[in-house]
């Protein structure tokens, strides 16, 4: 069984339809073809919204596990959804979603899709449970889709949404953090990692706090460092080398030292998260070893130069790398 499956959506009515044959696919991929039905429902609604009223790309992935799988529809909207639309009792025979598969994109109208009335409330009465994850560059409506179609308002929508955190840093007592030889690519897919991980975690504690006991003592310890990892990290610095055409950039910062040791936790802490990844057959996989080795090395500049020690730059080659302790 694949740890991944994510699917990028051409725009408009083929998208819709190429969303819900995925769905039904994805879960006899996982031998859960008992929720095929509410996946096709729900993934239908989400994506016709996204494709209406969101911003491009749009992504479906498969995450959670095998038992409590999850569907997530991304966007670049921060928008939230809005539910609470009735559709005031919906007769599922009453319209053929198989009809769009065989009509033609000039044989009808995107908007059809959303002409039965069903609004949100169709995805609440699809699902175990569902909601959305506002990033700052993006939206994640996600559902968990349930076995059989609700007959009353279904499950409760949840928001996740990013706090104000404040002013991270003062000037008095700053450290100058210098990360040398950052690879550009490496810096993103390190962003993307880090935040799919969270949400990850986050939405398994939510949902299934019983099941995964471990998700919520991971989850706190994401949030602990959710106020010292939403300073820029050279994030600013790393689009800007990106726009430039440069493959790597030397990353200059300022902090205080002990937002810059609250940095360096996330090794230990990434690497807790691999370890319940295998354990609780996570859809979503373990790093790979080059990806770990970078992590390694970048967080371990914080916590190095925090007590002190001299920039060590990125030398590439990981099986030659001096392992770095604290």
């Amino acid at each position: 069984m694949p740890h991944r499956q994510v699917l990028t959506l051409t725009t408009g009515p083929r998208g819709v339809q190429e969303a819900r044959r995925w769905a039904v696919r994805i879960c006899g991929d996982i031998g859960r073809d008992d929720i095929a039905e509410c996946a096709e429902l729900g993934v239908s609604e989400l994506v016709t919204n996204a494709v209406l009223h969101a911003d491009p790309p749009i992504r479906l992935q498969l995450r959670g596990t095998p038992e409590h799988p999850r569907i997530e529809v991304s966007d670049a909207s921060v928008v939230p959804p809005q539910p609470g639309s009735v559709a005031g009792g919906i007769d599922l025979d009453a319209f053929d979603l198989d009809a769009f598969d065989s009509a033609s994109s000039d044989e009808f109208d995107i908007t059809a899709l959303t002409g039965f009335g069903r609004g949100l409330d169709i995805v609440s009465r699809a699902s175990v449970a569902w909601g959305a994850v506002i990033e700052d560059d993006g939206k994640t409506v996600w559902f968990e889709p349930a076995t059989e179609f609700s007959d009353d308002a279904g499950a409760e929508f949840q928001l996740m949404a990013p706090t104000d955190s404040g002013e991270l840093r003062t000037r008095l007592g700053e450290v100058a953090i210098q990360v040398m030889g950052v690879p550009v690519h490496a810096f993103s897919r390190f962003q993307r990692h880090y935040r799919d991980l969270r949400r990850e975690i986050r939405l398994l504690a939510l949902a299934h706090e019983d099941d995964y006991p471990l998700a919520k003592v991971l989850s706190e310890h994401f949030n602990a460092l959710e106020r010292p990892l939403r300073a820029e990290m050279g994030r600013e610095q790393v689009d800007d080398a990106r726009e430039a055409g440069r493959d790597q950039v030397d990353l200059r910062l300022r902090m205080p030292p002990h937002v810059a040791r609250q940095i360096g936790e996330l090794i230990d802490l990434l690497d807790a998260a691999d370890d319940f990844s295998r354990a609780e057959r996570l859809l979503t996989a373990p790093r790979a070893p080059d990806q770990r080795a970078f992590q390694i090395w970048f967080l371990s500049e914080f916590r190095r130069q925090a007590a002190g020690a001299a920039p060590q730059p990125w030398a590439g080659d990981i099986e030659h790398r001096p392992t770095i302790r604290s």
